[in-house]
């Protein structure tokens, strides 16, 4: 078995194949030099994670700390210190990105081909690489940005030496990475201005105390994190699911919300999105710290739109100019499906445009390829531990028939077709031509739902005509 990727979705993917199949072995391919995947990359100030820990961490290896998000840099030590705890370490190949991987229907194998020249041959290949390009963000152009004498970068590239105390910082987004960076520079001394193209939803969560301390006060670790963990499913997902059921109710409760923590006679323009709840993501604000930033003076909010850029200023279309000596992209992200790597089968190349999903973890055509989406609506680990008990049954069912592999074969008759991901972010929107699509039957739905996805990856045949075993 071959795993690509060492971050959340690997690591618990090595664990539960381990436990599980101790008689196959298996090797983590890993592209960057250090285990954590997104947490390893993202270095940029305040990156935490934006769901509670309590559903984010592992199921069987319950976050300790009493703090409901957790900081980059604690999440990533986590992973480490899981990797090493259940001897998976060990198994980490650090510096092999993955370019190429081809199945041999001869042989029943994958060759897999890295960067570096060097192959593997492997009967299972397990996709974790999330699905975000990690050389690049989203970075559009504007007008005169190369005459500006400042700083100017990508929030996903974050340089290590920045010093921003007592400088004019402009973060462009308003997404939760710029949710993120604002109160995090105007605690470091910055004069923030987040300019926004249009607004979003903030959601403010407490951080500590509450209803978690209360459990952890009175019940075992075990049972405590048990408890907290199945709380934050449910909440996730009423969350959601009322949202979109009841967009103008939860429209108004959220907007309602910023603006009491926000100082009387606050311009209303920046806090009105153009889109129901959950259309995009909803960005939390742990202990309300993005308001308290904007209603201390220490950061500042703008909505409009980019013009041109000159040597130490943004100038917007609708009138006016912020003065800036630190320009941050944070523009969101691209999309990269199977990380990039080329796959093919019996040397022909595979368009994944043209796959159609299986469960949301396999894809049509493909023999013994199984990958990780997580939710865009709830914690990533939730649904990656999910995929990693399926690919469990999957081998299981293969090694136990007397094949070799298995396919999923899609259905006959015609079926309507959806985008892979149910967002309407911009990220989702430049991606949907080239990522596998989705049905509207069982079993080529891609639920959002913990729940159903429980029900399809835990308990459902694996016989059910779907998956040719050969």
């Amino acid at each position: 078995m071959v795993i690509v990727g060492a971050g959340i979705s690997g690591i618990a993917m090595a664990r539960q194949l381990g436990v599980d199949h101790p008689a196959l072995s298996y090797t983590i391919l890993e592209s960057r030099n250090r285990v954590g995947g997104t947490w390893d990359l993202f270095r940029y100030p305040g990156i935490r994670s934006d769901s509670g820990m309590g559903t984010f961490a592992f199921s069987f290896r319950p976050w300790t700390s009493s703090r409901h998000f957790g900081s980059g840099e604690e999440i990533r030590g986590y992973i480490e210190e899981t990797a090493v705890e259940y001897g998976i370490d060990p198994h980490i190949r650090f510096g092999h990105k993955v370019k190429s991987a081809n199945w041999n229907s001869d042989t029943g194998r994958w060759k897999v081909q890295v960067a570096d020249g060097s192959e593997f041959s492997c009967r299972y290949l397990l996709g974790c690489t999330g699905y975000y390009r990690y050389d690049q963000g989203f970075d559009p152009h504007f007008e005169g940005e190369e005459q500006f004498e400042g700083e100017l970068f990508h929030a996903q590239h974050w340089p290590d030496d920045l010093s921003v105390k007592g400088r004019n910082v402009v973060v462009v987004g308003s997404g939760a990475t710029a949710i993120t960076i604002v109160p995090a520079l105007a605690s470091e001394g910055a004069r923030v201005t987040m300019l926004q193209r249009s607004p979003g939803y903030v959601v403010s969560v407490p951080d500590t105390g509450g209803i978690g301390d209360a459990i952890h006060r009175y019940l075992s670790p075990r049972r405590a994190a048990w408890t907290i963990r199945w709380m934050g499913i449910l909440t996730e997902i009423a969350q959601f699911n009322l949202s979109r059921r009841f967009p103008n109710f939860f429209r108004r409760l959220f907007i309602s919300g910023a603006r009491k923590q926000l100082p009387g006679g606050f311009d209303k323009k920046h806090l009105n999105p153009a889109y129901d709840p959950w259309s995009q993501r909803v960005c939390f604000s742990p202990d309300g710290d993005y308001f308290a930033a904007i209603s201390a003076g220490t950061a500042q909010l703008e909505t409009g739109n980019i013009e041109r850029i000159t040597a130490d200023r943004i100038h917007l279309r609708e009138g006016g100019e912020i003065q800036a000596d630190v320009i941050v992209k944070a523009t969101g992200l691209e999309i990269l499906i199977f990380g990039g790597i080329e796959l093919s089968v019996d040397g022909e190349p595979v368009d994944p445009a043209d796959l159609l999903v299986y469960k949301g973890a396999m894809v049509s055509g493909i023999p013994n390829f199984i990958f990780v989406v997580g939710y865009t609506n709830a914690s990533w680990t939730l649904k990656s531990e999910l995929i990693a008990r399926f690919a469990s049954r999957f081998i299981t069912e293969v090694e136990s028939s007397g094949h070799r592999s298995g396919r999923p074969v899609p259905p006959e008759g015609p079926m309507n077709l959806v985008p892979l991901l149910n967002l309407d972010s911009g990220y989702v929107r430049r991606a949907e031509s080239r990522l596998p699509k989705a049905g509207d039957e069982s079993p080529w739905v891609l639920h959002m739902n913990y729940f159903s996805d429980r029900r399809e990856l835990l308990n459902a045949d694996l016989r059910d005509g779907s998956i040719h075993y050969f």
